[in-house]
C-alpha cells in the first residue's frame, strides 16, 4: 500500500492529550453511530473502574471526531474535563471517512481468543 507522504509525517507526529471542558466539546452532527442509555451506563463504568484511557479524538473548532460515547458517560459522571487529542491535519472529507471506519471498527468484525482469562494464573 502507498502512504502519501503527509500521511506518513502525521502518523508518526503524535498530538499532545489537552484536558479539556466536557461541556465545550461538540458532537459530529452527522454521527453514524448512537449509543444507548445502557451503554452509555457501561462505558460509565469502565471509566470508573479503569480511568479515563481513550482520550476523546476533537478537530481543531472542539468538534468530536471519536468518542461520542465516551463524552456521555462523562457527563453522567460529573467529570468536568476529558481527555482530549486534537486532531488537526484531515480535511473534512478524510474526518468524514475516519469517522464512518472508526464506528465501523468498533461495533463490528471483532474477534476474540476464548482462551483468554481475566486473570494471570
Amino acid at each position: 500500500m502507498a502512504f502519501k507522504s503527509k500521511q506518513i509525517s502525521s502518523a508518526v507526529s503524535l498530538p499532545r492529550p489537552e484536558l479539556r471542558n466536557v461541556q465545550t466539546l461538540k458532537p459530529y452532527q452527522h454521527n453514524a453511530r448512537t449509543h444507548s442509555k445502557r451503554q452509555i451506563e457501561q462505558i460509565a463504568r469502565s471509566i470508573e473502574r479503569f480511568g479515563f484511557l481513550n482520550p476523546i479524538l476533537i478537530d481543531a473548532s472542539g468538534t468530536i471526531i471519536a468518542g461520542h460515547g465516551r463524552v456521555e458517560a462523562a457527563k453522567l459522571l460529573g467529570l468536568a474535563q476529558v481527555p482530549t487529542l486534537r486532531i488537526e491535519h484531515l480535511s473534512d472529507e478524510e474526518k468524514r471517512a475516519y469517522i464512518l471506519a472508526d464506528n465501523k471498527w468498533v461495533g463490528t468484525e471483532r474477534s476474540w481468543r476464548l482462551s483468554c482469562k481475566l486473570s494471570s494464573t
